[in-house]
């Protein structure tokens, strides 16, 4: 069905009348392929099918010169500038189009994580409650209509638990948490966090339902003939609760013959504690520097015993198990945000809920709505009542209603505290603030939208647009479920892992916090290390655990960072095709088309000569297929860009003894070598970058899959962007004020 917009614009006389240029480069250079008997591509530019669908499909291709293909006679450099920007020009002219939302969308498990948080003052980890969200056009928050009876029951069950955490009251028989540490995660070296003179280890957040005694129990990590690995002498454990020690175990390793079963059996101790929240660490004393005789330079990772065994012990598990001997509650932070009365009468009851209500509903609220939590208060206490406020769908679903007396087929403004909703769910995950809800409520929200951006931009709780939005725009998550082969690459451990991960994410604070240019996540000349990435990186003197900002040219930007070069990359090689991929979908906003189906593994095998193939050579010979040939021409040169780094982001200059040719290409027709010309390339037409950086961040802003009505809102804000130097607040503040953000489309 073609929109407004669609028709406004249907038709070569309506739409290029007055850019005669613009229509005679489409009729020499595209409809000898887009026509409509060839379709190529299933794109259409005749006469009787330039709708603003197909020439903002034409706009992106041209942008990105995917089109005409290189090989074939193309326009000039200022013919192409000149067609897209007038193309631009008149699809901008359209009606705006703001598009459609879910009228239900549900609290997705980061979201409903920090809604628990700043509703109750309660820091939970729900991901042992809630599954994990589906992801679509690269985001989980999307595709969250849906509400299953199995996921009802599993919102029911987290709303039990974390009801009787808030209140405090203890569970009927004692339970137990228990905190698992990667299999692969070496302890030799101090972790972050934890006190110096200590390795290895684990620390965590766990909240205490009521005051009792809790059992902590740490068990050591074994090898797969059930003994503790690296346990030669004595060695202690250090047993800590909010930083002080509460306890000093001694092991040691049994005498021969003797069962290893029994080593560790005595590292528990129960501890009396207060309710709420309190960090739980296990760590051993560091003792003098321990090396291995071996022929080689020894690995950093120490965690197989068979490629790189542990030195000294590690730590497995550390168990919480509990509550005994209850004797109470004291005063939490979820109670004191909860109890702001603590009279039995319905004045009272009635005041801790309409505080609690509006802000989970995040709405005004009418006395209807508190009937219901109310009653649940009177017959079952504060517990029942809360329940009954996290499972209703006011809370667990964002609510954008029509309104009555909308016009059929007209766009309308959202309400103001809808708006509050969608600029705190997109810079936080989570719920409005009672700052943002109030203004909200009160109809001053547009009147004050700058200064709330800007406040909520410096809010700590903004860190969400690094860890959610960044991780997953950069498929950072992806690297929990990285395992490069440990044949491939011995040296790689989970510690290598959070260190890519961390890095990242401090690089992407520092220019989104800093509000730096977004080019500067290409182009930088730093990077943040710490002593474990730095030896992986070449880096000299850097030493300790935490990490620092270091000047690193040949590391600078996201193109060099071992996560994104990690992630690319198959388990035992590189990937070209992977990595020109996500570069063209996630920097350049051209993603190639999907492939076909059938197409043939890329082989491993070995040349009729005996020696290996390059990862060029294999490709070339992949390439030879015609249904693989022309995505591959426009993927591939890419990626090669990217080989001097090997599957581990790792600096090389040779595969198996042979020269890298790290020579590559752009689909222009532009050519270079290495990243550093990759970068240059890139950085030669910014519009590129920040045009996919600014429908990345709308689509998770809005929660929607960015349409071709939404163009002329994106080109809007990378022009306000442009006169700020493209500094990180202006794609905010454009998107916020942008009409997909601020308006929505009636239900037809």
């Amino acid at each position: 069905m073609r929109t407004a917009y669609s028709l406004m614009l249907f038709g070569a006389v309506g739409l290029l009348c007055g850019e005669p240029r613009a229509q005679q480069t489409i009729q020499k250079y595209c409809l000898g392929c887009h026509n409509d008997k060839l379709k190529s591509g299933g794109l259409v530019l005749d006469m009787a099918h330039q709708t603003a669908e197909n020439l903002e499909k034409a706009v992106r291709r041209m942008r990105a010169r995917h089109m005409p293909p290189v090989g074939l006679p193309r326009p000039d450099e200022a013919t192409y500038d000149g067609v897209v920007t007038a193309l631009e020009a008149k699809l901008d002219q359209g009606k705006p189009n703001p598009g459609r939302v879910d009228t239900f969308r549900r609290l997705n498990r980061t979201e409903y994580q920090n809604a628990i948080r700043d509703l109750l003052a309660l820091d939970v980890d729900v991901s042992a409650l809630l599954p994990p969200d589906d992801v679509s056009h690269g985001f989980d928050n999307i595709t969250v209509g849906n509400l299953s009876p199995m996921l009802l029951e599993r919102y029911l069950a987290a709303a039990r638990k974390i009801s009787r955490l808030a209140v405090g009251i203890a569970p009927k028989s004692p339970g137990g948490d228990l905190v698992t540490l990667p299999a692969d995660l070496t302890q030799e070296t101090h972790f972050a966090g934890l006190p110096l003179g200590t390795r290895g280890g684990t620390a965590f957040q766990q909240n205490f339902p009521v005051d009792a005694e809790y059992e902590i129990q740490i068990r050591l990590a074994r090898d797969r003939n059930e003994h503790v690995e690296g346990l030669y002498g004595q060695h202690q454990i250090e047993l800590l609760i909010d930083g002080e020690r509460v306890k000093l175990f001694t092991v040691e390793r049994p005498p021969a013959g003797k069962d290893h079963h029994r080593v560790d059996e005595f590292l528990k101790m129960r501890v009396p504690l207060k309710a709420g929240p309190h960090r739980v660490a296990a760590t051993f004393l560091r003792k003098p520097a321990v090396l291995l005789e071996t022929e080689r330079q020894p690995y950093e990772a120490h965690f197989n015993m068979d490629r790189h065994p542990r030195v000294q012990p590690a730590v497995y598990s550390v168990s919480v198990n509990g509550p005994f001997r209850p004797t109470g509650v004291s005063d939490t932070p979820s109670r004191r945000r909860l109890l702001v009365c603590q009279e039995e009468t319905d004045e009272c009851r009635k005041k801790i809920l309409s505080q609690l209500v509006q802000r989970a509903y995040r709405r005004s609220i009418q006395s209807s709505d508190l009937e219901a939590p109310i009653r649940f208060y009177r017959e079952g206490g504060l517990e029942q009542a809360l329940t009954s406020i996290l499972v209703s769908p006011e809370f667990l679903f964002r609510i954008e209603r029509d309104p009555q007396n909308v016009v059929p087929g007209e766009a309308y403004k959202i309400s103001e505290t809808e708006l509050a909703s969608r600029l705190s769910f997109f810079l936080w995950n989570s719920i409005p603030d009672d700052s943002l809800l109030d203004l909200a409520i009160a109809g001053k929200l547009r009147a004050n939208l700058d200064t709330q951006v800007k406040r909520m931009l410096a809010d700590p709780r903004a860190r969400t647009l690094t860890t959610n939005f960044g991780g997953q725009w950069l498929y950072l998550r992806n690297l929990t479920t990285s395992n490069p082969d440990m044949r491939a690459y011995p040296g790689f451990d989970d510690n290598l892992r959070q260190a890519f991960r961390t890095e990242t994410e401090l690089f992407l604070d520092h220019v989104f916090q800093a509000d730096r240019s977004v080019l500067e996540l290409l182009n930088a000349d730093y990077t943040y290390v710490n002593e474990r990435l730095a030896k992986h990186y070449g880096i000299p003197h850097v030493y300790g655990s935490h990490f620092r900002r270091v000047t690193a040219p040949n590391r600078g930007g996201l193109l060099r960072h071992g996560s994104i070069l990690t992630v690319t990359s198959y388990a035992t090689r590189t990937s070209p095709v992977v990595r020109g991929k996500w570069i063209m979908e996630n920097l350049l906003g051209a993603a190639p088309p999907p492939p076909p189906p059938n197409i043939p593994v890329l082989t491993e095998k070995r040349s009729t000569a005996g020696s290996n193939l390059t990862m060029r050579e294999r490709i070339s010979e992949h390439r030879r297929n015609p249904a693989c040939s022309g995505c591959h021409n426009l993927i591939d040169p890419v990626g090669f860009a990217l080989e001097n780094y090997d599957g581990v982001g790792r600096w090389r200059t040779t595969e198996d003894s042979r020269p890298i040719d790290a020579s590559g290409g752009l689909p222009d027709g532009s050519t270079f070598r290495g990243v550093a010309g990759l970068q240059q390339a890139i950085l030669a037409r910014p519009e590129l970058f920040v045009h996919a950086f600014a429908e990345k961040l709308l689509t998770y802003g809005l929660g929607r899959g960015i349409e071709y009505y939404d163009q002329p809102a994106v080109r809007g804000i990378v022009r306000k962007a442009k006169q700020d130097n493209y500094r990180f607040s202006s794609f905010i503040l454009g998107i916020v004020h942008s009409t997909p953000f601020q308006m929505r489309r009636p239900q037809t």
